[in-house]
């Protein structure tokens, strides 16, 4: 089976208090945008939405089935919003989006994402793979979802929140997804 390789450079605005980690994109033939979250049918832009401007539809272009790369890119660089994903290889055993058919090959250097976020105090994984990935690699308790454990890299300690996946395959209303991911508004807030 072939091997792919991360499609995206990781995003790290110098600004960045919080490093955002998927387990690995989809396929380009489901993208909506060249961005993190790019499958339309993905919630993240739409939780977003909700939680900073109380309206799901904010990243979306009116009348078309894509996020707006650069609103998402210009509101991304505001907040200090870091993203990549926990894997930069992966092999997919079936043809579709699904964590659940991916095999990490390689693990991302989460050390090196870090050495570049001076500010960044939250690490927050966004599934399941992600977070089993990370916890694994750094022996560490796993989150609740919607909470967070404490977690060490490189000397430095950060909250490791889990967040419910926001792929439309967890069964769980978007509200309530924003609901659970509104606790990390206070992390790009604060001073």
């Amino acid at each position: 089976m072939e091997i792919e390789k991360h499609p995206l450079e990781p995003f790290l605005p110098i600004n960045a208090k919080v490093l955002f980690l998927g387990s690995f994109p989809p396929q380009t033939k489901r993208w909506s945008m060249p961005f993190f979250y790019p499958n339309f049918l993905n919630d993240m832009w739409r939780i977003w939405g909700l939680i900073w401007y109380n309206d799901a539809n904010y990243f979306i272009i009116e009348g078309e089935k894509k996020f707006d790369y650069q609103k998402v890119v210009d509101f991304c660089n505001t907040y200090g919003f870091a993203i990549y994903d926990t894997a930069s290889a992966v092999r997919r055993l079936q043809d579709n989006a699904s964590d659940k058919f991916l095999e990490v090959v390689e693990e991302t250097n989460i050390e090196e994402l870090l050495s570049h976020l001076p500010q960044c105090k939250a690490i927050v994984t966004t599934g399941e793979k992600a977070t089993d990935v990370l916890s694994g690699k750094y022996s560490c308790a796993k989150p609740a979802v919607g909470k967070y454990e404490m977690i060490t890299i490189s000397d430095k300690t950060y909250q490791f929140f889990r967040m419910p996946s926001s792929s439309r395959a967890y069964p769980l209303a978007l509200t309530k997804k924003a609901d659970a991911y509104r606790i990390l508004k206070q992390l790009f807030i604060e001073d």
